[in-house]
Protein backbone atom coordinates (compact mmCIF):
# COMPACT_ATOMS: atom_id res chain seq x y z
CA UNK A 1 0.00 0.00 0.00
CA UNK A 2 2.91 2.35 0.68
CA UNK A 3 4.18 1.82 -2.86
CA UNK A 4 0.86 2.87 -4.45
CA UNK A 5 0.85 6.16 -2.49
CA UNK A 6 4.44 6.80 -3.61
CA UNK A 7 3.50 6.10 -7.27
CA UNK A 8 0.51 8.46 -7.11
CA UNK A 9 2.75 11.16 -5.56
CA UNK A 10 5.28 10.76 -8.38
CA UNK A 11 2.53 10.92 -10.98
CA UNK A 12 1.20 14.16 -9.45
CA UNK A 13 4.69 15.68 -9.49
CA UNK A 14 5.20 14.67 -13.14
CA UNK A 15 1.83 16.17 -14.13
CA UNK A 16 2.71 19.43 -12.35
CA UNK A 17 6.08 19.58 -14.13
CA UNK A 18 4.45 18.90 -17.50
CA UNK A 19 1.86 21.56 -16.82
CA UNK A 20 4.60 24.06 -15.89
CA UNK A 21 6.59 23.21 -19.01
CA UNK A 22 3.51 23.67 -21.20
CA UNK A 23 2.92 27.13 -19.65
CA UNK A 24 6.55 28.13 -20.27
CA UNK A 25 6.44 26.94 -23.88
CA UNK A 26 3.14 28.77 -24.49
CA UNK A 27 4.51 31.98 -22.93
CA UNK A 28 7.66 31.82 -25.08
CA UNK A 29 5.58 31.17 -28.20
CA UNK A 30 3.27 34.11 -27.39
CA UNK A 31 6.23 36.44 -26.76
CA UNK A 32 7.94 35.40 -29.99
CA UNK A 33 4.81 35.88 -32.10
CA UNK A 34 3.77 39.22 -30.57
CA UNK A 35 7.27 40.72 -30.62
CA UNK A 36 7.46 39.99 -34.34
CA UNK A 37 4.19 41.82 -34.92
CA UNK A 38 5.15 44.98 -33.07
CA UNK A 39 6.82 47.68 -35.15
CA UNK A 40 10.41 48.44 -34.27
CA UNK A 41 10.82 51.97 -32.97
CA UNK A 42 13.10 54.44 -34.74
CA UNK A 43 13.85 56.15 -31.42
CA UNK A 44 17.59 56.17 -30.77
CA UNK A 45 20.85 57.26 -32.35
CA UNK A 46 21.62 56.55 -36.00
CA UNK A 47 24.77 56.94 -38.10
CA UNK A 48 23.87 58.64 -41.35
CA UNK A 49 25.47 57.73 -44.65
CA UNK A 50 25.66 60.17 -47.55
CA UNK A 51 23.83 58.46 -50.42
CA UNK A 52 26.01 60.30 -52.97
CA UNK A 53 29.46 59.53 -51.50
CA UNK A 54 28.74 56.45 -49.37
CA UNK A 55 30.66 58.07 -46.50
CA UNK A 56 29.48 58.28 -42.88
CA UNK A 57 28.27 61.82 -42.32
CA UNK A 58 26.75 62.35 -38.88
CA UNK A 59 24.91 60.94 -35.91
CA UNK A 60 21.23 61.80 -35.65
CA UNK A 61 19.16 61.23 -32.54
CA UNK A 62 15.52 60.40 -33.24
CA UNK A 63 13.14 61.11 -30.38
CA UNK A 64 9.41 61.16 -29.73
CA UNK A 65 7.69 64.24 -28.33
CA UNK A 66 3.93 64.49 -27.83
CA UNK A 67 3.22 61.66 -30.27
CA UNK A 68 5.43 63.00 -33.07
CA UNK A 69 8.95 61.98 -34.07
CA UNK A 70 11.90 64.30 -34.60
CA UNK A 71 15.54 63.92 -35.61
CA UNK A 72 18.38 66.11 -34.37
CA UNK A 73 22.03 66.12 -35.49
CA UNK A 74 24.12 65.36 -32.39
CA UNK A 75 27.55 64.91 -34.01
CA UNK A 76 29.22 65.46 -37.38
CA UNK A 77 31.80 63.01 -38.68
CA UNK A 78 34.82 64.78 -40.22
CA UNK A 79 33.19 68.16 -40.86
CA UNK A 80 34.84 70.31 -43.54
CA UNK A 81 35.12 73.17 -41.04
CA UNK A 82 34.79 73.54 -37.26
CA UNK A 83 31.23 74.20 -36.07
CA UNK A 84 29.64 74.43 -39.55
CA UNK A 85 26.47 76.45 -39.96
CA UNK A 86 23.42 75.68 -42.07
CA UNK A 87 23.91 78.57 -44.49
CA UNK A 88 21.39 77.28 -47.05
CA UNK A 89 18.65 76.27 -44.60
CA UNK A 90 15.34 78.13 -44.77
CA UNK A 91 13.64 80.14 -42.04
CA UNK A 92 14.74 79.95 -38.41
CA UNK A 93 17.33 77.24 -39.20
CA UNK A 94 19.35 79.56 -41.46
CA UNK A 95 22.90 80.12 -40.21
CA UNK A 96 22.33 77.92 -37.13
CA UNK A 97 25.00 75.37 -36.14
CA UNK A 98 24.29 72.01 -37.77
CA UNK A 99 25.07 70.17 -34.52
CA UNK A 100 21.91 70.51 -32.45
CA UNK A 101 19.74 71.26 -35.47
CA UNK A 102 16.43 69.43 -35.92
CA UNK A 103 16.56 68.09 -39.48
CA UNK A 104 13.47 65.88 -39.21
CA UNK A 105 10.16 66.86 -37.66
CA UNK A 106 6.48 66.05 -37.34
CA UNK A 107 6.48 62.36 -38.29
CA UNK A 108 3.68 60.20 -36.90
CA UNK A 109 3.46 56.43 -36.59
CA UNK A 110 1.53 54.77 -39.38
CA UNK A 111 1.74 50.99 -38.90
CA UNK A 112 5.38 49.99 -39.50
CA UNK A 113 6.25 53.37 -41.00
CA UNK A 114 6.55 56.91 -39.72
CA UNK A 115 5.37 59.62 -42.11
CA UNK A 116 3.52 62.90 -42.42
CA UNK A 117 6.50 65.03 -41.45
CA UNK A 118 9.46 66.62 -43.16
CA UNK A 119 13.22 66.21 -43.42
CA UNK A 120 15.79 68.84 -44.36
CA UNK A 121 19.15 68.33 -46.04
CA UNK A 122 21.48 70.82 -44.31
CA UNK A 123 23.92 70.64 -47.25
CA UNK A 124 21.51 72.25 -49.71
CA UNK A 125 18.69 73.51 -47.45
CA UNK A 126 16.01 71.56 -49.30
CA UNK A 127 13.01 70.33 -47.30
CA UNK A 128 11.36 67.06 -48.31
CA UNK A 129 8.25 65.21 -47.24
CA UNK A 130 9.60 62.33 -45.14
CA UNK A 131 8.88 58.68 -44.48
CA UNK A 132 11.04 56.36 -42.38
CA UNK A 133 10.91 52.70 -41.39
CA UNK A 134 13.11 50.28 -39.48
CA UNK A 135 14.56 47.18 -41.14
CA UNK A 136 16.55 45.23 -38.55
CA UNK A 137 19.40 47.49 -37.38
CA UNK A 138 18.92 49.92 -40.24
CA UNK A 139 16.61 52.85 -40.76
CA UNK A 140 15.34 53.62 -44.24
CA UNK A 141 14.92 57.38 -44.64
CA UNK A 142 13.02 58.56 -47.72
CA UNK A 143 12.55 62.16 -48.76
CA UNK A 144 9.96 63.10 -51.41
CA UNK A 145 9.43 66.10 -53.64
CA UNK A 146 6.28 65.32 -55.60
CA UNK A 147 6.59 61.87 -57.21
CA UNK A 148 10.41 61.90 -56.92
CA UNK A 149 12.28 60.56 -53.91
CA UNK A 150 15.64 59.47 -52.62
CA UNK A 151 16.27 56.95 -49.88
CA UNK A 152 19.17 56.72 -47.46
CA UNK A 153 20.07 53.85 -45.15
CA UNK A 154 21.10 54.84 -41.64
CA UNK A 155 22.65 52.45 -39.09
CA UNK A 156 21.63 52.09 -35.45
CA UNK A 157 24.29 53.04 -32.92
CA UNK A 158 24.23 51.18 -29.60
Amino acid sequence: MGDSFRTIGLEDQMQKRQSSMIRVVCALFFFTVTSGLMAASPVGTWKTIDDETGQAKSFVQIYEYQGKYYGKVIKLINPSEPDPKCTKCPGAAKDKPIVGLNIMWGLTEDGNEYSGGQIMDPKNGKVYTAKIWVEGNTLKVRGYIGPFYRTQTWYRVN
